[in-house]
This record gives C-alpha cells, sequence and structure tokens, in this order.
C-alpha cells in the first residue's frame, strides 16, 4: 500500500472516530445542506448525518485507488503520481474539513456556513493547478476533452493554461473568507469559467494543429508531383 493511501486511511478512519466520539451529543435530525447565503435548508437523520461524509470519502479513495490502475494509459499516470497522491490526500483532507465544520455547527456554532469552506476551496483549486500541471495524457485526470485526447501538443497546452487559471482561482476562492456574502460565487463562478474556456480552448488549439498538419500534407503532396 503506498504512503499516501495510508495517510488517507487514516484522515477516514478518524472521521468515524470523531462520528462516533460525537453521536450522543448531536440532535436527532441534523443539519446537512446549506444555501448560497450560508444558511440551512436541508437535514437528515443523526446516523447519516454523521457517518455519511466518512462513507462517501472511503468510497472516493477506492475511486482513487482503482482508477489509475484500469487506465489504458496508466504509464502516463505513473510520470506525475507523486502530484496525483498529494491531491488525493488533499481530497481527504478536503473532506474532513467540511465534516467538522458541519459537526460544529449541529454543536450549535452559528456561522455563515460558505465563510469557512472559501479557503479549503482555495487550497483544493490551488492544488487542481499543481496537479493540471504535472498531468499527463490519460484518461481520468486532468482535462479530457475530444481534442487534448486525441492531440499531446494540445493537452500540453491546454493544461499549462489551465494549471495557472486553477491556481489563480484558488486565489480568487480565498475572498470568500473577507465577503462572506459573495463566497459562493468567489468559488462557483472561476470554475464555471475555466471549464467553458478550458473547452473552447482546446477545440481552437487543434484547429489550428489540425490546419497546420493538413497545410504540411499538402506541401508533401506538391513536391512529391
Amino acid at each position: 500500500m503506498r504512503k499516501s493511501e495510508l495517510i488517507c486511511l487514516g484522515i477516514i478512519l478518524l472521521s468515524f472516530i470523531v462520528g462516533i466520539l460525537m453521536y450522543p451529543q448531536m440532535p436527532d435530525q441534523m443539519a446537512s445542506h446549506w444555501g448560497i447565503a450560508g444558511d440551512v435548508n436541508g437535514y437528515m437523520p443523526k446516523f447519516w448525518g454523521l457517518f455519511l461524509m466518512p462513507l462517501i470519502s472511503a468510497a472516493l479513495l477506492v475511486l482513487f485507488v482503482v482508477l489509475p490502475g484500469i487506465d489504458p494509459m496508466r504509464r502516463n499516470i505513473d510520470k506525475f503520481r507523486g502530484s496525483f497522491d498529494m491531491f488525493v490526500i488533499f481530497i481527504m483532507a478536503f473532506m474532513f474539513y467540511m465534516y467538522v465544520i458541519t459537526l460544529l455547527w449541529n454543536t450549535g456554532m452559528r456561522f455563515n456556513f460558505i465563510q469557512p469552506l472559501a479557503p479549503a476551496f482555495g487550497v483544493l483549486f490551488y492544488m487542481c493547478g499543481v496537479l493540471i500541471e504535472n498531468a499527463k495524457r490519460n484518461w481520468f485526470i486532468g482535462i479530457r476533452t475530444p481534442w487534448t485526447m486525441s492531440d499531446e501538443r494540445v493537452w500540453e497546452k491546454t493544461h499549462k493554461l489551465g494549471s495557472k487559471l486553477f491556481k489563480a482561482t484558488g486565489v480568487i476562492s480565498f475572498l470568500g473568507l473577507f465577503f462572506p456574502a459573495y463566497a459562493i460565487f468567489f468559488i462557483l463562478a472561476p470554475v464555471i469559467i475555466i471549464a467553458v474556456f478550458s473547452f473552447v480552448y482546446s477545440y481552437l488549439e487543434y484547429s489550428k494543429t489540425d490546419k497546420a498538419k493538413k497545410a504540411k500534407t499538402i506541401k508533401r503532396q506538391k513536391a512529391r508531383k
């Protein structure tokens, strides 16, 4: 078992232990969903409120362990495995952080729920940028569009730009800590923009590459004649 997997298992185990210890202190119906203003808009029974998040974390870890092994391009994943392992640890830490602030709310503490999430998302998005910066072409990790998967050059150019954008998004997300009323917008808006922009950018880069290839082919055919 990899060191990163042991760390993640430790975080998940800690989540279950915390849930067991906190069980007597939790209300029968726990707050579990919050709106964009940071106010509660959904509840669930105590058992699921305490253990759903750790179970989701465990399922995610299984997914992260399995996917690299079944990817047809798994040799490429090995080239940036260190960055991927670090990202998985941050995902597990992020889930645990959300779990803790959920429990704090249910013990009676009151705050804008989105505000403390802003810096957590900021770190997560920045780590996405680090992962994307190092990612080599594969089927599960990175900015996978029909055009990045079809051309190595398009993959590299799209991920080089995407890395910078995700790191910038991480910084922007931190603003939600200081402007809680707009925290959700600092978190979501940049990500949506990046997703759309990366999709369009990869298509445009592929179009350039495709045209260049066709031009070279035409020149070769003329030269042969």
